[in-house]
């Protein structure tokens, strides 16, 4: 922005320069707030250095932010100025609009008072407009007055800027740039304190009730200018969770109006599958991770925690909901969790998750320590179903049951002595692939990737929806099939290693890989690790079994 001549300012400067002062209303605390101010005037305003002083408390200033130098930020951030001193700077110098400018030739005066300064370097100027090294630049941020303009408001800090990087004192459009991001800045810290205070009023709510009462006015204030969603709703009786209601943070979030929002109760806002999470989150200091519902039909991760509030008059209980927005970061947990669980060249299962999904689908008989678990949790919420992220859902009453099943839960069986006797079980089939070493050792390992990605797109496309298709490392795959018989498990086999054997074109020619395959069975009483060893053994018994010019790679 520095180097454009005025009147001309480029779009993609405005377009900086609106970026960085939506930066700064975008952090989530107070200290983040002032480093996105001091940050933004070095990225959008064209100036080397740049300093936030904040007023403490006890009037003096602080510095509290500094941007454009790491040895000057270490030297000073952390320092205060007294009050007098930075009073006796505002009122001398040039009146830049709202600016304060003092040049070398009067900022001499200020070399020796008690606030912070860093010393830059520089040659004597060469021209009247020229920067001075001693030159001095204030912009003072005021709070925002009552209609909201000007510098009405008490002042909450100081702006100083240093070192503009054309060398040249800044002209109209650089000073109300200037002036105009300090008037953002205030309105952001004034924000970010407003933020600072609901957390900290949040806190006292949780740990002294009557606190409360002693500050009504305060709480309505804080609750409907809060940035993040509140609601009262009703505590206890046929209309508990009741939202009596809203602020206007959570209307936005939902898109529904406040009018609207007293007509439901958080239960009726709920993702069905999150309705157990709502009803197991206890009214007094509750917290839980849900989805709730918007308008258009969509639903909106939140975070929400509840507070206990009595009422002033005659005592009744409400409670106070706090609801932040956490899409995005559930969104990453989400995309984590996948890696973390499935393998990254082909998209599969990996080893772990495998494991999982088999231990789930396995019961062991219970020690007495179970039925004493299953006893506490049905006191406690009376044989809740609850539902995981795969879909399978858990009843802890029923754990008291002979074999310690859950309440829905088929135990697994295995047919008998390898006879298809008609029973239905969980087939586990092992799969090696056959002279994938010599392709790697050919043709390169791009070549070997290419042919584990298109072994796994052939079994994914191979069995039914429902069934696991995982790779469980190198060139080793395993399948989970449930309701199968032992003709049935054959026949998936056959034809799995039918559409593995066809072609595959890897690296600009055709190549072939063989499949051979175990068949293990899953039943209750075995672990998931005693599954996989009895399928991986039926694999290599089936491979020595078959000739080896079957085995090998085309």
């Amino acid at each position: 922005m520095e180097t454009e001549s005025e009147p001309y300012v480029r779009l993609a400067s405005l377009r900086q320069l609106h970026q960085v002062m939506a930066d700064m209303n975008k952090a989530r605390s107070l200290a983040d707030t002032l480093q996105a101010v001091a940050d933004g005037v070095v990225q959008a305003l064209g100036y080397e250095l740049a300093c936030v002083n904040l007023v403490r408390p006890d009037g003096d200033l602080v510095v509290a932010a500094f941007s454009g130098n790491q040895a000057a930020e270490a030297l000073i951030t952390g320092r205060a100025g007294s009050r007098e001193s930075w009073d006796r700077r505002l009122n001398m110098g040039e009146q830049w609009g709202d600016l304060i400018f003092i040049p070398h030739t009067e900022g001499w005066i200020l070399d020796d008072d008690d606030v912070p300064q860093w010393y830059t370097d520089g040659p004597a100027p060469r021209f009247e407009d020229e920067w001075h090294p001693s030159d001095r630049l204030f912009a003072p941020m005021y709070a925002p007055g009552p209609q909201g303009g000007g510098n009405s408001g008490e002042l909450i800090g100081v702006l100083s800027v240093d070192r503009p990087r054309n060398g040249r004192r800044p002209g109209a459009w650089g000073r109300e740039a200037l002036q105009m991001y300090a008037f953002q800045a205030a309105i952001a810290i004034s924000n970010a304190r407003l933020r600072s205070n609901m957390q900290r009023a949040l806190v006292r709510l949780e740990r002294d009730q009557q606190a409360l009462r002693a500050s009504e006015e305060s709480f309505r204030q804080a609750f409907e200018y809060a940035p993040s969603g509140m609601a009262i709703a009703e505590m206890g009786g046929d209309q508990h969770g009741r939202i009596l209601r809203t602020n206007d943070a959570l209307c936005r979030l939902l898109g529904r109006p406040a009018s609207a929002m007293r007509r439901y109760a958080f239960s009726d806002l709920v993702h069905p599958e999150d309705i157990g999470t709502l009803l197991r989150t206890s009214a007094e200091g509750g917290r839980a991770e849900l989805r709730l519902g918007r308008r258009d039909g969509t639903y909106v991760w939140v975070s929400l925690r509840n507070s206990v509030v009595a009422d002033a008059a005659d005592g009744p209980r409400f409670l106070l909901t706090h609801v932040e927005d956490i899409e995005e970061r559930k969104r990453r947990e989400l995309q984590l969790a996948h890696r973390a669980s499935h393998d990254s060249l082909t998209g599969l299962p990996n080893s772990a998750e495998l494991r999982s999904r088999l231990s789930a689908r396995l019961c062991r008989r219970p020690q007495s320590s179970h039925v004493a678990v299953a006893d506490a949790m049905d006191a406690a919420y009376g044989h809740p179903a609850v539902t995981d992220s795969g879909g399978h859902t858990f009843d802890f009453g029923a754990m008291a049951e002979p074999y310690g099943a859950y309440d829905h839960h088929v135990h697994a069986v295995a047919p008998t002595d390898g006879r298809d006797d008609g029973t239905k079980g969980l087939a586990v089939l092992f799969c090696d692939l056959d002279g994938f070493k010599s392709i790697n050792d050919r043709f390169g390992h791009n070549a070997g990737d290419t042919v584990l990605i298109e072994v796994a797109r052939r079994l994914s496309g191979g069995v039914r929806d429902g069934d696991t298709v995982a790779r469980l490392g190198g060139d080793e795959f395993v399948i989970l099939a449930n309701g199968l018989g032992l003709a049935d498990a054959q026949d998936l086999a056959v034809r799995l290693r039918n559409e593995i054997i066809q072609p595959i074109r890897a690296e600009g020619r055709a190549v072939r890989v063989g499949a051979s395959f175990g068949i293990g069975w899953a039943h209750c009483g075995m672990t998931a690790d005693e599954v996989l060893k009895s399928a991986d053994e039926r694999m290599y018994v089936e491979k020595r079994s078959r000739p080896k010019q079957h085995r090998r790679a085309g």
